[in-house]
């Protein structure tokens, strides 16, 4: 009994046990067959980040596993297509194979398809994809033409139209699944980049792949579409077949390509779609390569000139509208197109010089000359040549030798002259030759506001033939009944594309003129006459001035945008240049830029009621305005602006008065000490100056309070004196700019900036004072030298006018600059010292080369005039705007600034003088003293002595701008008896011996006096004329005043 219980229990835990090792079999089963399932999972779905670093490599060399499959794959299908005389070993044979047609066609398929997919991804710049990428290329090749095919030689010549069909079933298949995007893609790997790693094989092959389906469909639309998008479009495709392969330039010849490209393109829903699918950056590529295209193939862009135009003016026109003034947020940097508001392929970038170089075929000149051919083709009358208006004499025998030999040269160049072109009118605006002339305008214009990161070389092409700027002008002289000048103000009020057309005629010849004007030295412009003659600048600035006012004061700037406002900154650019270039060297007659229709008593009221025309009148083109009534404009603003700050005396209030007094044997320091500190108000009022001697004690004299003019000058005469070494003086005219060595001074900083302000102060209160600026320092002083119009070169001769030269014959040297031995560098003697200053950082290094040239004489310009003064100027401007408001300066040019600060350069109107004279101490002017004064001043003296009479009354040798009512105080002339050290001023008794010619004692040995700070003359009553002139003429020659009677 009690064994059979032992053996049932023993069953039992038998029986567990087995059931407890079943289930772990089940388990481990599971568990094996979801690792299974993983593993096998993983390797069907994508790479997944969490994947381990083994997984990911299993699944890489299953990859290159699978990769070198299917290139041996390849390799065996084309090996076997190269076999002699043994069709069944061709794997196209078994197309030929009734069962086998279908599966083999949807294998080769799939093939040429998964060798695309390789093809994307490989990188033609490494070795071994290289090798891979002409491996699945010759798979594609082979199999998208029959005309390698063995099979089709001999008898199976007949299955030829059956294998090609069966080839363009391939291609459409190929297509279908994005054949385009793939060369694309591949085409782009291998040419967007600085060296092309295609080679000529490679790049042959992927160009007739490409062409063959459209050859196939025979150009049908959406083929060409396709081949526009993805080939056409790679960067600078056609530059590299015609470097690389020019066989396939033949074959695009020999297809009519470009023809055919220039029509699709010319339909405007065709061009529209391919730009939006392009984008900017592609949309540029493509234009490139189509321009290119016209520049090789000029016969056809003669025959389709009209389209290629219209063609290039829509697809930059797309491209404009997506380019931006200034950074923002929606903005993206394109090296060409500058801002853009569409997204960027920066993969692009580095082949975008090769663009850039095919969109210089636009304006090269087999373009230039084909698209302009109807301007190029007028002639233009030629006439007896007239010499050019001679330049200013130079000193020496030495200098005159070159300008001799360069206006024997000038001669010779124009020993025919043409007529000079001006209005005449006669053309028909609806004409075919002007519509064709203004689209090919258009089409430059356009290229100007769309390529702004290339608008100089643009300009340059646009002017690198010199009567291509001429002719245009001659032609816009002949446009309309009455030439020019009324059909284009006509235009103004005119919204019509044919106005918008004739416009943009007008801004191209604008733009261009202004760069070409811009960049030609004064030689060229005035005794080479480079594409203009002297007489036609005459005629187009008074065209362009006639043209500006109209804008502004018919009221059609006032409410201009867009393509107006381009429009007058264009013409009005041109304007300004010709103005300031007669500034600096005049050209024009007299009263030429003045507007006789122009009341400045209206403008004034209309500036008084703040009319907008009238502002921007004053802001754009002052010079239109009368000289005198922009002076007294200016007075008027001063005098405004006193009021306002509570500088002048009313009957309910006096101007507060600021007292300094001055040792007058340190009267820099002295002055310099109190003026400093002061604020910038109290300069502008009322300052009274009491000169003390060294012991301190009020010098004698009469009315020593307040004697400010005789301050200022004196201090002003003081810190320009170029022995103090703050200013020096230019080579030849002696004019003032800040010594570069100034800092021998160790507050020359402050210096400066007080000069500044002494003669803002002088100008502010209407105080002439003989100080002549050379011309390139008064300019930075008005802030010119930030204008887009200023040129450093056409400066530099008021600096240095041999310099100058020096620099120019560097840019007309014929031979090899580099063997002048010249760095981009300037050694300067400093104080014994050679110091050398580098023009760009390591410049001392840099040869100048023939290259480099232009760029070693504008940096040369800059240094001398700019960097090396730079601070000096800038304290100087500092001073000088704290007092005068530089926007009130805008309405004059620099050589009307200098005549504002010191007087006019006219002669002395002494009619004017004798009206505007006070007689004091007895004197009148019917006095024989007095009418003996006038008569020698009119009769026996010259210009300079009557120049030397006046400085010696006044301290300045020019009269004031308004004339002597404006000058202050008033001139006046006194009686005196005795030495200026006993005189006390007027007494009833000197009054009436003056009046009546009473003499304590013969005055024969005195000289005349005077007090420059009141100018005032003080005559001694002589008793013959011919004293009066000796003694008169002696004392201005040595320049006596107070210290000398």
């Amino acid at each position: 009994m009690f064994s059979a219980t032992q053996t049932s229990k023993s069953q039992f835990l038998d029986k567990a046990r087995l059931a407890r090792e079943e289930r772990r079999g089940h388990k481990e089963k599971e568990r094996a067959a979801t690792q299974i399932q993983a593993l096998i999972r993983r390797f069907l779905c994508p790479l997944s980040g969490s994947s381990s670093k083994t997984d990911r490599h299993l699944i890489s060399m299953c990859k290159t596993v699978r990769r070198r499959r299917f290139e041996k794959l390849c390799r065996t299908i084309l090996s076997s297509m190269e076999v002699e005389n043994e069709p069944k070993v061709w794997y196209v044979s078994l197309a030929l194979s009734k069962d086998l047609t279908i599966p083999w066609l949807k294998q080769i398929k799939d093939v040429l398809w998964v060798s695309c997919e390789f093809l994307k991804k490989l990188k033609p710049d490494i070795m071994q994809d290289n090798k891979l990428v002409t491996l699945y290329l010759t798979m594609l090749v082979t199999f998208t033409d029959t005309s390698t095919w063995k099979i089709i030689r001999g008898k199976g010549e007949a299955l030829k139209p059956a294998l090609h069909r069966i080839c363009e079933n391939i291609m459409g298949h190929l297509n279908q699944k994005g054949f385009y995007s793939v060369l694309q893609i591949l085409l782009t790997n291998g040419l967007a980049r600085s060296r092309p790693s295609l080679s000529k094989g490679t790049l042959t092959a992927i160009f007739t792949l490409s062409l063959r389906p459209v050859v196939a469909a025979n150009f049908s639309d959406n083929l060409l579409r396709s081949f526009l998008i993805h080939i056409m479009s790679v960067p600078a495709i056609i530059s590299h077949l015609n470097t690389l392969t020019p066989d396939c330039m033949i074959t695009i010849q020999t297809h009519d390509l470009m023809r055919k490209f220039i029509l699709f393109v010319s339909r405007e829903e065709q061009c529209s779609d391919i730009c939006v699918c392009l984008e900017g950056s592609h949309t540029l590529c493509l234009l490139g390569n189509l321009i290119q295209l016209g520049y090789l193939n000029v016969k056809v862009l003669e025959q389709e000139a009209g389209h290629f135009v219209k063609d290039l003016t829509d697809m930059l026109s797309y491209c404009q509208r997506y380019v931006s003034q200034k950074k923002s947020n929606l903005t993206h940097w394109h090296p060409v197109l500058g801002w853009f508001s569409q997204t960027v392929h920066y993969g692009l970038n580095d082949s975008m010089p090769l663009v850039t170089k095919q969109l210089q075929c636009l304006w090269g000149v087999p373009v230039i000359c084909t698209l302009f051919c109807d301007v190029l083709s007028k002639k233009l009358e030629v006439q007896e040549p007239t010499p050019a208006p001679p330049p200013p004499q130079p000193n020496t025998l030495q200098n005159n030798l070159p300008v001799k030999n360069l206006f024997k040269r000038a001669f010779q160049k124009s020993a025919s002259v043409r007529n000079i072109l001006k209005p005449v009118g006669g053309r028909r605006v609806d004409s075919a030759e002007v519509q064709k002339v203004c689209s090919v305008c258009v089409l430059y214009q356009t290229a100007l506001t769309t390529l702004t990161q290339i608008r100089l070389q643009i300009l340059t092409g646009l002017t690198y033939l010199d009567d291509l700027l001429p002719k245009l002008w001659a032609f816009i002289c002949e446009l309309g009944p009455q030439g020019g000048l009324k059909l284009f103000l006509e235009c103004l009020n005119n919204d019509t594309d044919e106005s918008k057309q004739l416009l943009a005629m007008l801004m191209l010849f604008c733009d261009c003129s202004r760069h070409l004007i811009t960049i030609l030295d004064d030689i060229e412009v005035y005794e080479e006459q480079i594409s203009f003659k002297m007489e036609e600048l005459i005629t187009i600035s008074s065209f362009l001035n006639t043209f500006v006012y109209k804008m502004i004061w018919d009221g059609i700037l006032e409410n201009a945008n867009g393509e107006k406002l381009e429009l007058f900154h264009s013409v009005h650019g041109w304007l300004m240049v010709l103005y300031e270039r007669d500034c600096r060297r005049r050209f024009t007659p007299d009263e030429h830029w003045l507007r006789k229709d122009l009341k400045p008593s209206l403008l004034f009221q209309e500036l008084e009621k703040g009319k907008k025309r009238a502002q921007l009148l004053l802001q754009y083109i002052p010079h239109v305005i009368p000289h005198k009534n922009r002076v007294l404009l200016f007075r008027n603003i001063v005098t405004k602006e006193k009021e306002t700050l509570g500088l002048v005396e009313t009957s309910s209030a006096s101007p507060h008065v600021t007292h300094i007094t001055i040792r007058r044997s340190r009267m820099l320091e002295d002055g310099y000490d109190q003026l400093r500190r002061l604020p910038v108000n109290s300069i502008k009022g009322v300052i009274r100056v009491k000169f003390v001697n060294d012991l301190g004690v009020d010098e004698a004299g009469i009315d020593q309070d307040g004697v400010f003019k005789e301050f200022l000058e004196e201090i002003i005469k003081k810190v320009f004196n170029p022995a103090l070494n703050l200013f020096k003086t230019t080579n030849g005219n002696e004019r003032l700019y800040p010594s570069p060595t100034s800092n021998i001074h160790e507050n020359h900083l402050q210096l400066f900036e007080f000069v500044g302000k002494m003669l803002g102060k002088a100008l502010y209160e209407g105080i002439v004072v003989d100080v002549p600026f050379a011309s390139f320092f008064l300019s930075q002083v008005l802030g010119h030298h930030h204008s887009s119009f200023y040129s450093y070169i056409d400066e530099l001769p008021s600096l240095d006018s041999e310099f100058y030269k020096n620099l120019t014959s560097i840019k007309r040297y014929d031979g090899d600059v580099s063997d002048l031995g010249l760095t981009l560098s300037y050694d300067e003697d400093v104080m014994g010292q050679l110091v050398c200053h580098e023009l760009i950082p390591g410049g001392k290094t840099m040869p100048v080369t023939n290259e480099n040239k232009i760029s070693y004489i504008h940096l040369m310009a800059h240094f001398r005039m700019h960097t090396q003064i730079k601070d000096q100027t800038v304290a100087f401007i500092r001073g000088f705007r704290s007092i005068i408001n530089p926007e009130w300066l805008h309405m004059f040019s620099t050589p009307e600034v200098q005549r504002l600060i010191s007087g006019d350069n006219a002669e002395i109107d002494l009619d004017d003088l004798k009206k505007h004279t006070v007689y004091y101490g007895g004197f009148h002017s019917s006095h024989r003293v007095i009418i003996w004064l006038w008569d020698i001043l009119s009769s026996d003296f010259t210009p300079e002595e009557r120049a030397m009479f006046l400085k010696f009354v006044t301290s300045c040798s020019r009269p004031p701008l308004l004339g002597f009512a404006y000058l202050k105080p008033p001139f006046s002339i006194r009686c005196v008896e005795v030495s200026d050290d006993q005189d006390t001023g007027d007494t009833l008794g000197s009054v009436l011996r003056g009046f009546f010619t009473i003499r304590k004692k013969e005055p024969g040995g005195r000289l005349p006096t005077s007090s420059t700070c009141f100018n005032l003359l003080k005559l001694p009553n002589y008793s013959k004329k011919s004293i009066l002139r000796d003694k008169l003429r002696y004392a201005i020659s040595m320049n006596t005043g107070f210290e000398l009677s």
